[in-house]
């Protein structure tokens, strides 16, 4: 993995919906904070959300902000990873997972390529990222993005 010259301050949204999916966030936002020259300086809380375009059980979702010197693709590689390590097996899309890894936001980067886009296209549309992206970050979501996901149910667990 290489290190970045200057801390980078990165958004990832964690998600599960099988097994006790919120002892799988809580751990990955531990694994997260041991990440090489990576610390966890916020995290929201848990949130219970209805699958989106997929069936099976609710979510648990929250956000984790890091301080990062890996570059964008070495997190990326670094989330599969934990996500791999919790068990994530990917038999069709939208499956149910034990742990979804998303990189939200990498600095002000504007990625586009075949395995990582930044920022992740559809974080706009999902009251699961914006509702905790907005309580560690409320800056980085306007109210005109929490009125466009309003209608999407969300439940703030603690």
């Amino acid at each position: 993995m290489s290190l970045a010259r200057e801390p980078v301050t990165a958004y990832v949204a964690l998600g599960a919906n099988l097994g006790d999916a919120a002892a799988a966030l809580r751990q990955a936002i531990d694994e997260l904070d041991q990440l090489p020259g990576t610390r966890v300086t916020a995290r929201s809380s848990l949130y219970r959300t209805a699958p989106v375009d997929a069936n099976g059980p609710d979510y648990i979702n929250a956000v984790a902000e890091l301080s990062t010197r890996l570059t964008a693709p070495d997190l990326l590689t670094a989330l599969q990873a934990l996500e791999q390590a919790a068990g994530r097996q990917r038999p069709y899309h939208h499956a149910p997972r034990t742990l979804d890894l998303d990189l939200l936001l990498y600095g002000d980067a504007r990625i586009d390529s075949p395995r990582l886009t930044v920022p992740h296209p559809r974080m706009h549309q999902r009251a699961f990222v914006l509702v905790p992206l907005h309580k560690i970050a409320p800056a980085l979501v306007g109210p005109d993005a929490l009125a466009a996901v309003a209608g999407q149910g969300i439940q703030r667990l603690d």
